[in-house]
């Protein structure tokens, strides 16, 4: 593999992120202060409403930030133990960080097999790469049979599968999913988690954004909720579940009419006082 792992410690998490601020076209301020850690082997839900930040904070993670006008002014991002706040995406890659983007983004001209060769071009030896193809096939019996097909052909649950294949071609250590089961089926849906902790048990930490907060917390250890550009809420994932306002808000318990995490907190505590 193509990743520097000399400076990288064993006690260090995956993904360290100290308080991050991002910009927006020198004047948006988007991300304000926010911290969380990925452990090693590990999978953290991140949980918000459409505008939270929740993509912003994946691009900083990920060096994409540049490509959206928006920029770093605040903190720092560690990869194993190593500071990335200022390396290109490319870089990070070779340090074992892959993303699968919310809508999948595969080369849908391409066939099956060309995607997912196409994620593999950071493994420095060529047998490495056929090695990991293979091992894709196995783990996805669906892309296998339709290796040849051109991906723009698959269904959504199949194409969502080939993106996810596509970025562990390059054996990561860290690996960031942006709404996975966005537009799927229940079933699918299902599959995909199954995936996810599959992937999760080879030894990949997942850090898993997702609106679908009981999917993302069923098999997530530990769970972030973000309002505004800040982290409101974490702790463990079953403690999440439990929680009167995530279920509320996050789980369809009847938040319907109320515009935010924060707005219910606010209201629980007016209703408590005035009691």
């Amino acid at each position: 593999m193509v990743k520097d792992k000399s400076e990288a410690r064993v006690d260090e998490p995956a993904l360290k992120v100290e308080n991050l601020e991002v910009v927006y076209n020198d004047v948006v301020l988007v991300l304000r202060g926010v911290s969380l850690h990925v452990p090693r082997g590990g999978i953290v839900a991140l949980l918000g409403a459409n505008g939270a930040g929740k993509t912003t904070l994946l691009r900083a993670v990920s060096g994409l930030l540049d490509l959206h006008r928006a920029e770093v002014t605040k903190g720092t991002v560690h990869l194993d133990g190593r500071d990335v706040t200022r390396l290109e995406a490319a870089a990070r890659v070779n340090r074992g960080l892959a993303q699968v983007m919310e809508g999948r983004r595969i080369f849908s001209s391409l066939t099956v097999e060309e995607n997912l060769r196409s994620g593999g071009v950071v493994v420095s030896r060529r047998q490495n790469s056929g090695e990991n193809l293979e091992r894709m096939m196995e783990m996805f019996p669906v892309l296998a049979k339709r290796r040849r097909d051109t991906a723009g052909y698959l269904s959504g649950g199949e194409q969502q599968m080939l993106a996810i294949g596509r970025a562990l071609m390059s054996d990561p250590q860290l690996l960031l999913l942006d709404e996975p089961s966005l537009g799927l089926a229940p079933r699918i849906v299902e599959q995909i988690r199954d995936v996810i902790v599959e992937v999760n048990q080879a030894g990949t930490a997942v850090m898993l954004v997702e609106q679908n907060a009981a999917m993302a917390l069923s098999i997530a250890d530990h769970g972030y909720v973000m309002e505004h550009g800040r982290i409101v809420r974490e702790g463990p994932s079953q403690s999440l579940l439990s929680d009167r306002d995530i279920a509320e808000f996050y789980l369809g318990g009847g938040a319907d009419d109320r515009r935010s995490y924060a707005e219910i907190k606010t209201y629980r505590r007016r209703k408590t006082w005035g009691a």
